[in-house]
């Protein structure tokens, strides 16, 4: 099958994209990524190769790795432009997150949502994580005028976790963390019909993360063909669950 991976130019989380692409890959299935303008070679946030603080909170070995093998891919240095899709080519949509400024290319574009609204209506599976959430949110249906999260279940990056992270790091590293002055979480909130009994923020969690072995501290929502997820500790299983949901007969 073939799976839709929109990113910025830069700034992207690399456990969120690169663990993704690697395991559905590994299954056989293709991972075509889209920038704003074709031809551009994106790239991920270089902290979390380095260490955001003194060699901390930076992305973890294996998918660094995994990272290192996408940026030798084909497919990483042929992005289309997002004007130019076709979704209908598509069998899934997953949108990625991140938190440095250069997310908000992505975050922001009507014109990136606009395709979103569109592979949405198709009713095939898609998948959010962390940030990535917000392009939903923003992504208005235009028989309700509400966002197409309305009426659906979800996670994302939580308040707390982005709250923590903030105040930790902003001596040295400004609103770093801070991707815009609302917390992810409260706008999430604000797209949905009944936040109180769609909003999922997970058990509280703010180091333990999930391996390609151990799911023990993932934590993943689903509600039909839509698959969310908090963080990068939750993308190996937000990676297998969105192959089990591209393994599921659609209608369209």
């Amino acid at each position: 099958m073939r799976v839709l991976m929109p990113v910025p130019d830069h700034d992207f989380d690399v456990t969120e994209v690169a663990v993704p692409w690697r395991l559905l890959t590994r299954a056989g299935h293709e991972v075509v990524f889209a920038t704003e303008r074709a031809g551009t070679r994106p790239a991920a946030d270089p902290r979390l190769l380095t260490g955001v603080l003194f060699g901390q909170l930076g992305a973890d070995d294996e998918p660094k790795t995994f990272y290192e093998q996408l940026t030798a891919a084909p497919e990483f240095a042929a992005a289309l432009a997002w004007s130019d899709l076709d979704v209908t080519d598509y069998d899934g949509l997953l949108l990625p997150g991140g938190h440095a400024p250069g997310m908000r290319q992505y975050l922001g574009s009507a014109e990136l949502q606009e395709q979103v609204r569109k592979f949405w209506a198709l009713g095939r599976p898609v998948g959010a994580i962390c940030h990535g959430v917000l392009v939903l949110a923003r992504t208005a249906d235009p028989a309700t005028g509400r966002s197409v999260l309305s009426g659906r279940r979800t996670t994302c990056l939580p308040k707390y976790m982005e709250r923590t992270a903030y105040f930790a790091t902003a001596w040295r590293l400004g609103r770093y963390y801070r991707t815009y002055p609302a917390y992810v979480e409260d706008e999430v909130r604000a797209a949905l019909a009944d936040p109180a009994a769609q909003f999922e923020r997970g058990p509280r969690e703010l180091s333990r993360r999930g391996t390609g072995t151990d799911d023990t501290a993932a934590f993943v929502v689903e509600d039909g063909t839509y698959l969310s997820a908090r963080w990068p500790g939750d993308a190996y299983l937000f990676a297998r669950r969105y192959l089990d949901l591209l393994a599921r007969p659609t209608d369209a």
